[in-house]
């Protein structure tokens, strides 16, 4: 197989930077013209791909979706909005380019070759990366909306569920059953999405003049079973309703609390939140707010396509 040559062995054959490379090749400033000459005279004899200056505004027809690996992983949640914007970018005739992103790219701010060479003409970007990573993106200048995540630091548009709103409903439905002492599972810090979750959990008991119990707030939790089965275990006073900060912990929760020989939801009520798979193959199912997965996927299309050709009008949350 012929090793893909990439901008590092440009930049080993010539004993400069990989940045340098990248600077030169998509028309930036910051190298001298007699060495920006050099690096396109190496990517020529190496046969590398990449499109010469004055020429990053060529249509291409291709748009990019960048994730976590992580996020990627998540099947579940992000895969039903993946199918949906490639079934969208199809409709309207687009190449959907993906490129999953490892942690040590996201600690050297290493961007995938295809935006580095402005080869697509939009990027989607799938859930939170890094804020420094997703500026580094931006500074690109291509256009680019994120799917399910935003960031007072962030200047871009974004596709987002109103995460403060669901929660609230769920627990407003929670304490319309009756329920005081409600528990708030999760990790907010992994997310502004799980952050917000948490104040809707809050306006929702401010509403009904209802104090929060502090001690049944578990914020920073790790979503496995064994993490969620020993939280269930150590607890001297059960609450009588769960809200769960997505479906991975509520499936857990529900586990948890049948093996401690209480019955969802004769004993117990038990919320969570995206109605994934997870919600629904849970015995018993386990009410959950529902978020439309492939509305999200057409959106994000729509804004970028819209984005695409209106770079100067002000960023939208959706």
């Amino acid at each position: 197989m012929t090793k893909k040559i990439t901008m590092q062995d440009i930049a080993d054959r010539l004993n400069i930077s990989k940045n340098a490379v990248s600077q030169a090749l998509t028309g930036k400033p910051g190298v001298s013209e007699e060495t920006r000459k050099q690096i396109e005279k190496i990517a020529d004899e190496l046969g590398y791909r990449y499109i010469p200056r004055g020429q990053n505004n060529i249509k291409t027809g291709n748009i990019g979706l960048i994730a976590t690996d992580f996020a990627f992983s998540q099947t579940n949640f992000f895969g039903e909005i993946y199918l949906s914007i490639e079934q969208e970018a199809q409709k309207r005739n687009m190449n959907l380019v993906i490129q999953s992103i490892n942690q040590r790219s996201i600690q050297e701010l290493s961007l995938p070759a295809f935006i580095e060479e402005k080869s697509v003409e939009g990027i989607l970007i799938l859930s939170h990366i890094s804020t420094p990573y997703i500026n580094k993106v931006l500074s690109t200048g291509i256009p680019t909306v994120i799917i399910d995540h935003h960031h007072p630091n962030i200047q871009a548009d974004a596709i987002l569920t109103n995460n403060r709103f669901g929660s609230y409903l769920a627990i407003q439905h929670l304490i319309e059953l009756g329920h005081k002492e409600i528990a708030f599972v999760g990790n907010t810090r992994l997310s502004p999405s799980y952050q917000e979750r948490l104040e809707g959990f809050r306006l929702a008991f401010n509403d009904y003049n209802l104090k929060v119990n502090e001690d049944f707030l578990f914020t920073n939790i790790v979503e496995k079973e064994e993490n969620v089965d020993q939280l269930i275990k150590s607890l001297a006073v059960q609450p009588t309703a769960w809200f769960c900060i997505n479906d991975g912990f509520g499936y857990f929760v529900n586990s948890g609390l049948k093996k401690i020989g209480l019955n969802v939801p004769v004993d117990v009520s038990v919320c969570s939140f995206d109605n994934g798979q997870l919600a629904r193959l849970s015995t018993p199912r386990i009410t959950s707010m529902d978020i439309d997965l492939r509305q999200y996927g057409r959106k994000s299309v729509e804004q970028l396509c819209f984005r695409i050709k209106n770079h100067h009008e002000p960023f939208q949350e959706i």
